[in-house]
């Protein structure tokens, strides 16, 4: 029951007029200075979709905040789940423990079912957060240092072996060639999600940003053919030490190839360029191949693990039978749902055509709350390392290595994209 404080904070939608001051909340939660520009708050607001924004309104101030937008989520298979990507959550220092985010939350959630989005995404800026409405870790990320002299790489490198190349070209042409790579990208790698039009403008420069732009170097990797089938952007600082050498670092704001062939050549290509002593990679998969592609793998050095896209199942139904699974099999879940959307007992069937998902009354064979279900869902957690940890519970003997015959895959998911 909302106290007659909470009662007293209208949680709405946000109207046109209120637009910019709730993107000054929204810099307000998050830390940033509250100034927003015209062009920023014009081009945002084109691309976004009023009926998805919530504030919390006390006296007219925007005190909480919340947005969610349509987006796809590339599935173990292949196929691509309509979600609603989660973003923008604040609420005001001055007005926590009231329940806001629990207000803003229930109504997207319910709002999300009756669109037919089958599952939500977000990434936690909080780990303690999110648990508590469905939301668990579904991909989990890692991110290397090389240092360029100890590599093994050949220095003198001049382009890749198979007969491709490296090109830098300028933002308009990878703002043509980029989506091309990673629409084709996306489309094989699990835990990927879409990119809108205005995520290229912004990232080329031709939308403008909340806050200075620096243009960084772009290259793509072409095939022996002259197809594109990588790309990177990378920027690079200018340090020198005392002896007057030079000591830089690129970093890199993203890299994705379509084939070993595509990263290898990437990769070399940054550890080779001049002046160059460190490359920072940005946030990879953890199981990437990038330091075996090293001489030395151990001139890449783990800078950061963590997790990284959290997920949130609306429709266990469509999402269990839009995967696909690594061998044919039974299994029958319970899965248990506090806040009573997902929730339910179903019976998994899987075959060589595809899978079969049914409410069932039959005895369940492993007990997990949604949470969990969404940790298992895209391949990347172990029933059995849950098991250990008395978050799932056998009803069947075995039935926790039985899930993760069919659950796991060959490499970990991967979500490149910050949202």
């Amino acid at each position: 029951m909302n106290t007659p404080a909470q009662d007293a904070i209208e949680v709405r939608t946000v109207a046109d007029a209120e637009f910019t001051d709730w993107i000054k909340a929204v810099n307000g939660g998050f830390l940033r200075p509250p100034v927003v520009s015209e062009e920023y708050a014009r081009g945002l607001r084109a691309n976004s979709d009023l009926s998805r924004i919530q504030g919390a309104f006390d006296g007219g101030r925007c005190v909480a905040t919340f947005r969610s937008f349509a987006q796809e989520l590339t599935t173990v298979g292949g196929a691509a789940l309509p979600v609603t990507a989660v973003s923008g959550v604040t609420v005001s220092p001055t007005h926590r423990r009231r329940g806001l985010l629990t207000r803003m939350m229930a109504t997207e959630l319910s709002a999300a079912r009756e669109r037919g989005e089958v599952a939500s995404t977000l990434i936690a800026a909080e780990y303690a957060i999110y648990g508590r409405y469905g939301y668990a870790p579904a991909t989990w990320l890692a991110e290397w240092e090389i240092d360029t002299g100890r590599t093994g790489l050949d220095p003198r490198w001049s382009g890749p072996a198979d007969g491709g190349r490296v090109d830098l070209v300028d933002p308009a042409e990878m703002a043509k060639v980029g989506p091309e790579v990673f629409e084709r990208f996306r489309a094989a790698q699990p835990g990927a999600v879409s990119r809108d039009r205005r995520w290229w403008e912004v990232a080329t420069g031709a939308a403008r940003r909340d806050g200075p732009w620096i243009e960084p170097f772009f290259a793509v990797y072409r095939t022996a053919q002259g197809e594109p089938a990588g790309i990177a952007a990378y920027t690079a600082d200018e340090r020198w030490s005392d002896a007057k050498l030079p000591e830089n670092t690129a970093t890199v704001q993203g890299l994705i190839g379509l084939t070993p062939e595509a990263d290898r050549a990437l990769w070399h290509y940054l550890c080779s360029i001049d002046w160059i002593r460190k490359v920072r990679t940005g946030y990879r998969a953890p199981d990437d191949l990038l330091p075996l592609y090293l001489p030395n793998p151990r001139a890449a050095a783990v800078v950061t693990h963590s997790d990284f896209l959290w997920l949130r199942l609306l429709d266990v139904v469509r999402v269990l039978e839009a995967r696909t699974y690594a061998t044919e099999g039974t299994l029958v879940l319970e899965v248990e749902d506090a806040a009573g959307v997902a929730s339910g007992r179903f019976l998994l069937e899987t075959s060589g055509t595809g899978a079969h998902c049914t409410p069932t009354t039959r005895t369940a064979e492993l007990t997990l709350d949604v949470r969990e279900l969404a940790s298992l869902y895209l391949g990347d957690e172990s029933a059995t390392r849950l098991l250990a940890l008395g978050r799932v519970a056998e009803e069947r003997a075995g039935a926790a290595a039985r899930t993760d015959e069919l659950f796991r895959t060959a490499r970990r998911p991967w979500c490149p994209d910050m949202f």
